[in-house]
């Protein structure tokens, strides 16, 4: 596992730290009536720069350094990225295990050098992930991660750019966006937020990064 790659591990007394930290504790009081289990984690759009894996990584660690026993998700799979920073195999994982008997999903996840800490990468590159992704089935392993779980972070592709994450976060608890200061345009917001009603997607709400004030900014 490449620890530079992982703010809450390189610089885990840094400002951007602890925004991560008092995101998670947001993210709990963000549905007060049915704890968040499952949570995507998606920009608005293809746009270079914004560090939506990132911000997916980092807060599935700061949840796992506060107890909580934690499965990160690789769900973009058309262009997976979780394996190379913690360094594991691509063989298996989300492709594989949406078809496999419940018994066996849980052999697909990789421990990670972090204690509380799962993840299920990507997988090969399957001809048709949005119908993967919108299936039923995908909707039970959901269901069977958060058993296996206390919280399963999905981290998925640009919510405008192919219909994967709408069709995904429907499933799910609940969607943040990922924006950063100066690059992500109000339009692409705009479009993902209608495009998010329209699949009845519950958006949590979204993380400004690269603030003008050097922080991290969440809202709900």
């Amino acid at each position: 596992m490449n620890r530079e790659q992982i703010l809450m591990l390189a610089q885990p007394q840094s400002p951007a730290a602890e925004a991560y930290r008092a995101l998670r504790v947001n993210l709990t009081y963000a549905a007060l009536d049915k704890p968040l289990q499952t949570l995507v984690i998606a920009s608005p759009a293809p746009e270079k720069d914004v560090p939506d894996v990132e911000v997916a990584v980092n807060l599935a660690v700061a949840a796992a350094q506060a107890g909580e026993r934690v499965i990160l998700v690789d769900a973009d799979l058309r262009r997976p990225s979780l394996h190379a920073i913690f360094e594991t195999e691509q063989s298996g994982g989300l492709a594989h295990a949406i078809t496999q008997p419940a018994a066996e999903v849980t052999q697909q996840l990789a421990q990670t050098e972090i204690p509380n800490l799962r993840l299920l990468p990507a997988g090969a590159t399957p001809p048709n992930p949005a119908d993967i992704l919108s299936s039923a089935k995908m909707g039970a392993l959901l269901a069977q991660l958060a058993a296996d779980s206390e919280l399963v972070i999905l981290k998925s592709p640009p919510v405008t750019a192919v219909v994967d994450t709408p069709a995904l976060a429907a499933k799910s608890d609940g969607l943040l966006l990922v924006t950063r200061s100066g690059h992500t345009r109000r339009d692409h917001i705009a479009a993902a937020q209608e495009l998010l009603a329209r699949f009845n997607v519950n958006l949590l709400g979204a993380v400004l990064t690269d603030a003008p004030d050097g922080g991290m900014l969440a809202g709900y």
